[in-house]
């Protein structure tokens, strides 16, 4: 039986956009499914430029926290970097609560999160 997707994943010029297809990110066993497949993303592809789209989520657990945490890292020590793009307000406050705020880069959306890293590499 194939693994069902949450997220899809697609390139927009030289950025790699990844786009939650759920509004709820809470299920253990969605929250493996989806663990599993953006780690295989990048370590086969290796981004250097990824967006993670929060458009359609209205809820998520702290392990979805940990798992941007540990994508966060492993493109920081590759030199990559990620930022994060359509998330409601308050799924920003859970960011502003931690402290997570200070460690990514928000957008109001995909576009917008993707001309951010032309703007950074004329910088």
């Amino acid at each position: 039986m194939a693994e069902t997707s949450f997220v899809d994943i697609r390139m927009l010029g030289e950025v790699s956009l990844i786009e939650f297809n759920t509004g709820s990110i809470c299920d253990i066993a969605q929250i493996d499914s989806v663990t599993r497949q953006l780690k295989k993303y990048i370590a086969d592809n290796s981004p250097k430029k990824l967006i993670i789209d929060f458009s359609k989520v209205k809820f998520f657990t702290s392990q979805t926290l940990g798992l941007l945490l540990d994508i966060w890292r492993k493109l920081q020590t590759a030199g990559g970097e990620l930022v994060i793009s359509g998330i409601n307000p308050q799924l920003h406050r859970v960011f502003k609560i931690t402290n997570l705020d200070k460690l990514f880069k928000f957008f109001p959306d995909s576009e917008s999160a993707a001309k951010s890293f032309t703007q950074l590499n004329k910088q």
